[in-house]
Protein backbone atom coordinates (compact mmCIF):
# COMPACT_ATOMS: atom_id res chain seq x y z
CA UNK A 1 0.00 0.00 0.00
CA UNK A 2 1.48 3.52 -0.63
CA UNK A 3 0.24 6.82 -1.36
CA UNK A 4 0.08 7.89 -5.06
CA UNK A 5 -0.50 11.54 -5.77
CA UNK A 6 -2.34 14.60 -4.19
CA UNK A 7 -6.07 14.19 -5.20
CA UNK A 8 -7.15 17.46 -4.21
CA UNK A 9 -6.48 20.67 -1.86
CA UNK A 10 -10.00 21.71 -0.07
CA UNK A 11 -10.87 24.73 0.93
CA UNK A 12 -13.66 26.00 3.46
CA UNK A 13 -15.95 28.98 2.08
CA UNK A 14 -18.66 30.66 3.98
CA UNK A 15 -20.50 32.36 0.73
CA UNK A 16 -20.03 30.42 -2.30
CA UNK A 17 -21.14 32.88 -5.10
CA UNK A 18 -18.37 35.41 -3.09
CA UNK A 19 -16.02 32.23 -3.09
CA UNK A 20 -16.83 31.51 -7.10
CA UNK A 21 -16.48 35.35 -8.01
CA UNK A 22 -12.92 35.46 -6.70
CA UNK A 23 -11.62 31.98 -7.47
CA UNK A 24 -13.69 32.12 -11.10
CA UNK A 25 -13.29 36.02 -12.34
CA UNK A 26 -10.98 37.79 -10.10
CA UNK A 27 -8.37 34.35 -10.39
CA UNK A 28 -9.42 33.13 -13.98
CA UNK A 29 -10.11 29.60 -12.84
CA UNK A 30 -12.44 27.85 -14.63
CA UNK A 31 -14.71 24.98 -12.79
CA UNK A 32 -14.68 22.01 -13.71
CA UNK A 33 -17.10 20.28 -11.13
CA UNK A 34 -19.95 22.16 -9.44
CA UNK A 35 -22.43 19.53 -6.98
CA UNK A 36 -24.82 20.66 -4.75
CA UNK A 37 -25.84 18.29 -1.71
CA UNK A 38 -28.43 18.83 0.69
CA UNK A 39 -28.01 22.48 0.03
CA UNK A 40 -24.39 22.28 0.18
CA UNK A 41 -21.74 23.14 -2.39
CA UNK A 42 -18.29 21.86 -3.93
CA UNK A 43 -16.45 23.56 -6.78
CA UNK A 44 -13.32 22.08 -8.54
CA UNK A 45 -10.99 23.66 -10.39
CA UNK A 46 -8.32 21.40 -11.87
CA UNK A 47 -5.21 22.31 -13.10
CA UNK A 48 -2.35 20.67 -14.87
CA UNK A 49 -1.09 19.14 -11.87
CA UNK A 50 -3.43 19.21 -9.05
CA UNK A 51 -7.22 20.39 -8.21
CA UNK A 52 -8.53 22.71 -5.83
CA UNK A 53 -11.82 22.17 -4.57
CA UNK A 54 -14.25 25.10 -2.39
CA UNK A 55 -16.78 23.90 -0.45
CA UNK A 56 -19.68 24.97 2.48
CA UNK A 57 -20.41 21.05 2.91
CA UNK A 58 -19.44 20.97 6.58
CA UNK A 59 -20.09 24.32 8.86
CA UNK A 60 -17.39 22.77 11.44
CA UNK A 61 -14.80 23.32 8.47
CA UNK A 62 -14.36 27.01 8.63
CA UNK A 63 -11.73 29.22 6.41
CA UNK A 64 -8.02 30.34 8.47
CA UNK A 65 -5.29 32.15 7.89
CA UNK A 66 -2.71 30.22 9.50
CA UNK A 67 -3.58 26.77 8.02
CA UNK A 68 -1.62 25.17 5.38
CA UNK A 69 -1.74 27.11 2.04
CA UNK A 70 -2.44 25.87 -2.11
CA UNK A 71 0.54 27.48 -3.81
CA UNK A 72 -0.71 28.67 -7.53
CA UNK A 73 2.36 28.59 -9.86
CA UNK A 74 2.54 31.44 -12.38
CA UNK A 75 4.30 32.02 -15.23
CA UNK A 76 4.93 35.55 -14.59
CA UNK A 77 5.30 36.55 -10.92
CA UNK A 78 5.53 40.05 -11.25
CA UNK A 79 3.05 40.75 -13.33
CA UNK A 80 0.66 38.62 -11.31
CA UNK A 81 1.42 40.43 -8.11
CA UNK A 82 0.74 43.97 -9.61
CA UNK A 83 -2.31 42.47 -11.03
CA UNK A 84 -3.34 41.22 -7.49
CA UNK A 85 -1.99 45.00 -5.81
CA UNK A 86 -3.83 46.77 -8.40
CA UNK A 87 -7.21 44.84 -8.25
CA UNK A 88 -7.35 44.97 -4.42
CA UNK A 89 -6.86 41.35 -3.16
CA UNK A 90 -5.28 41.00 0.49
CA UNK A 91 -1.49 41.03 0.39
CA UNK A 92 0.08 38.94 2.98
CA UNK A 93 3.71 38.69 1.76
CA UNK A 94 4.74 40.44 -1.10
CA UNK A 95 7.79 39.16 -3.50
CA UNK A 96 9.84 36.36 -1.30
CA UNK A 97 13.38 36.36 -4.32
CA UNK A 98 14.78 32.43 -2.85
CA UNK A 99 17.92 31.13 -5.40
CA UNK A 100 15.23 28.69 -6.95
CA UNK A 101 11.35 30.36 -6.67
CA UNK A 102 9.91 34.01 -6.01
CA UNK A 103 6.75 33.31 -3.62
CA UNK A 104 3.93 35.44 -2.06
CA UNK A 105 1.01 35.18 0.16
CA UNK A 106 -2.47 36.52 -0.83
CA UNK A 107 -5.96 35.75 0.87
CA UNK A 108 -9.06 34.69 -0.52
CA UNK A 109 -11.96 36.57 -0.26
CA UNK A 110 -13.12 33.70 2.49
CA UNK A 111 -9.38 34.25 4.53
CA UNK A 112 -7.86 31.29 3.28
CA UNK A 113 -3.81 31.54 2.41
CA UNK A 114 -3.00 31.25 -1.27
CA UNK A 115 0.46 30.89 -2.14
CA UNK A 116 1.73 32.76 -5.47
CA UNK A 117 4.60 30.51 -6.94
CA UNK A 118 7.07 31.12 -9.95
CA UNK A 119 10.09 28.69 -10.04
CA UNK A 120 13.44 30.12 -11.72
CA UNK A 121 15.32 28.08 -14.13
CA UNK A 122 17.37 26.43 -11.39
CA UNK A 123 14.63 24.86 -9.69
CA UNK A 124 15.01 21.31 -11.45
CA UNK A 125 18.62 21.85 -11.23
CA UNK A 126 17.87 22.47 -6.82
CA UNK A 127 15.64 19.81 -6.84
CA UNK A 128 17.58 17.24 -8.78
CA UNK A 129 20.61 17.79 -6.38
CA UNK A 130 18.41 17.10 -3.69
CA UNK A 131 16.60 13.87 -4.54
CA UNK A 132 20.12 12.26 -5.52
CA UNK A 133 21.86 13.53 -2.09
CA UNK A 134 19.02 12.05 0.41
Amino acid sequence: MKVTDIAFTGYPVTNMPRARDFYEKKLGLSPTVYELEKGASWVEYEMRSGTLAITDIDLNWQPQDNGPSIALEVDDFDAMMIHLRDNGFTICADKIDTPVCEIGTIQDSEGNMITIFSKKAVYSEFSNAIVNSA
